[in-house]
């Protein structure tokens, strides 16, 4: 069985401030005073874990270490199925140019290419969130939802990868989804709501 969360404060172990604030959008219904790894100002580690749930605990801990508070640490990224699979856990790091900067719009066009080279455009995001306690303990949970590559790109509300893609079952990218729609579909939410399941009771 899963281990309940009952801290008042929590940790999200991210410089991503998109991804601080979706998260933190999720949480709020628990009243958790929330801080971010950017603004305590704990380093990023250095990802070198194999798969999504990996990089997450390593954020996770990391930001507990650094911290002393519990930390939620979310690893994700997108797929397509013209690369095999890739980026995946390469995501962000499939954005970066040459001087470190990264350029999303730069990565999706190339990812557009690749897909209308193969002919293929069959693509997923993955989110893996580790939960990490002072202790050592973590739990963690991984959701994905399956879609296509659109182009060109659409939509503001997003962020990373969001505006060139369409989720199955649906006419419009992630980054042209009210926020609130996209909570309630996206792997980030899937994820979120059996780690809620498993380690949070309902919302007073």
């Amino acid at each position: 069985m899963a281990r309940r969360f009952t801290d008042k404060q929590l940790v999200i172990a991210s410089h991503n401030a998109g991804k601080v604030r979706e998260i933190a959008d999720l949480l709020a219904p628990w009243s958790i005073e929330v801080h971010s790894a950017g603004d305590l100002g704990l380093p990023e580690p250095e990802e070198t874990g194999t798969t999504f749930a990996e990089n997450a605990i390593l954020k996770a801990r990391a930001s507990t270490a650094g911290s002393g508070l519990a930390a939620l640490a979310d690893d994700s990224g997108f797929s397509v199925a013209a690369l095999g699979g890739a980026p995946g856990i390469h995501a962000a790091r499939f954005a970066e140019r040459e001087d470190g900067a990264r350029d999303f719009d730069w990565a999706m066009e190339r990812l557009h290419e690749a897909g209308a080279d193969a002919g293929d455009d069959q693509a997923w995001f993955t989110c893996a969130l580790a939960l990490a306690w002072p202790d050592g303990h973590v739990e963690v949970f991984e959701g994905r939802v399956k879609g296509r590559m659109i182009w060109p790109p659409r939509g503001t509300m997003g962020f990373g990868y969001d505006p060139i893609f369409v989720p199955t079952g649906h006419e419009v990218t992630f980054a042209e989804m009210e926020p609130d729609a996209k909570h309630t579909m996206s792997h980030r939410a899937i994820a979120f709501r059996d780690l809620i399941d498993a380690c949070f009771d309902p919302p007073a």
